[in-house]
């Protein structure tokens, strides 16, 4: 038997994913700019191919059957690598181009759900908060050094030869799968097929930890959109073209980097749901905090990289959760993991839309204020939720337990 990749290794194989959505963020309006496409043209294409984020989960039960996982997994970052590389041959037909980068993402967010599915069926549960930690480095970190390497990539090489490398790079990190265990019983145990997508997911969301976790993610609770918010609102800073660029560059990747390895000094504080909770109150309480700094360079270098830092962190709880409620032996596990990654990235969609009326009603302030307000309200009626629901389960067990002879009430 091979020796087992260590965990940091494992995790860092969501990097696909983050190396994806680097390209996707940066290098793509960027390549389109460059080809006279407009503004608003661009902003739209961009959106239509990151949406997969969010409604790739019908797609997801086919993960659970028929392979292994592992074989999805490789299945699905050699097509996300192909039809990127394919999408950059034909940069200059934008239908066919926009069809096939949304194509190679959604392969890339079907790819994160199989690893994910897989991860959680062969990590210990004590190992489950460091892994965490490790694959939104990956993707994070990976989103941000793809960026920077994929522009100087293209300025350094030919279109086609430019897209072959990207496309190597993008599917590198399965070189690691060899090392990691794909048991028996990450084969089919789903009783469900595609077709049957609606009775898998009548069956998750009968698990009351699915359900709950559903609910914390499609809220507005930790979402810190302004990160995606701030780096086109510059020049109200009075922040240079360049000094945006390094902020959102090697500013942005080193606060997130930091975010994620705050979570391991911290998760023992709480229960994963209410520390995902906290971090969103905190974080909110931040947000409104920068109403009060004067609109500076050095003001948004903190504001972009504090929001970057909260929301690492946020997504590493996040991934927590979703282990935990996941849990090791689920064979849905792909499934799950995809419903509930589409339902966190649904906040951080409306949210932007949310940011900019604050910004249309009252500038960078009224971002700031409208995120930070819907955030918190949230974050403390669901605290104020999920304290009753505890308590009324509490009760509940003490009075089965009271009627159960032979056990002691006092």
């Amino acid at each position: 038997m091979r020796r087992r990749a260590p965990l940091w290794l494992m995790g860092l194989t969501a990097s696909t994913f983050g190396m994806y959505g680097g390209l996707i963020a940066v290098a793509t309006p960027q390549l389109l700019a460059a080809e006279h496409v407009p503004v608003a043209t661009i902003a739209a294409i961009t959106a239509v191919i990151a949406s997969p984020s969010f409604w790739a989960f019908p797609f997801s039960p086919i993960l659970d059957v028929r392979f292994t996982r592992r074989w999805y997994s490789v299945a699905t970052a050699i097509a996300a690598s192909v039809l990127l590389v394919a999408a950059l041959f034909n940069l200059k037909h934008l239908l066919v181009f926009e069809l096939l980068l949304t194509a190679g993402f959604l392969c890339a967010t079907l790819y994160l759900s199989a690893l994910g599915g897989w991860l959680a069926s062969i990590v210990r549960t004590e190992e489950e908060k460091q892994l965490s930690v490790w694959v939104n480095i990956g993707n994070i970190s990976a989103g941000g050094a793809m960026a920077t390497v994929a522009i100087e990539l293209l300025q350094a090489f030919s279109l086609e030869v430019a897209a072959v490398i990207l496309g190597i790079l993008i599917v590198a990190p399965t070189l690691v799968f060899p090392w990691m265990p794909a048991p028996a019983a990450d084969i089919s145990g789903a009783r469900g097929s595609f077709d049957q997508f609606l009775q898998d997911l009548a069956i998750l969301l009968r698990r009351r930890d699915v359900l709950l976790t559903l609910l914390l993610f499609i809220a507005p609770v930790a979402t810190f959109s302004l990160t995606n918010f701030l780096a086109g609102v510059g020049q109200d800073f009075h922040a240079s073209a360049g000094f945006v660029g390094v902020v959102g560059g090697g500013g942005v990747l080193l606060g997130g980097a930091c975010g994620c390895l705050v979570f391991p000094m911290i998760h023992r504080l709480l229960p994963p749901r209410s520390l995902y909770l906290s971090i969103g109150i905190v974080g909110s309480l931040f947000t409104l905090g920068l109403i009060l700094i004067p609109h500076t360079p050095l003001a948004f270098a903190i504001a972009l990289i504090g929001q970057n830092v909260f929301q690492a962190l946020a997504f590493t709880a996040s991934t927590a959760i979703q282990f935990d409620a996941i849990g090791r032996h689920n064979p849905l596990s792909a499934t799950a993991w995809c419903l509930m990654i589409s339902a966190y990235n649904v906040p951080i969609s409306y949210m932007l839309f949310v940011d900019g009326s604050g910004y249309s009603w009252r500038g960078i302030t009224g971002s700031y204020l409208v995120d930070g307000a819907v955030s918190l309200v949230t974050c403390l009626l669901l605290a104020t939720a999920l304290l009753l629901y505890k308590r009324r389960a509490s009760e509940r067990s003490g009075l089965q337990t009271s009627g159960v002879p032979g056990l002691s009430q006092g």
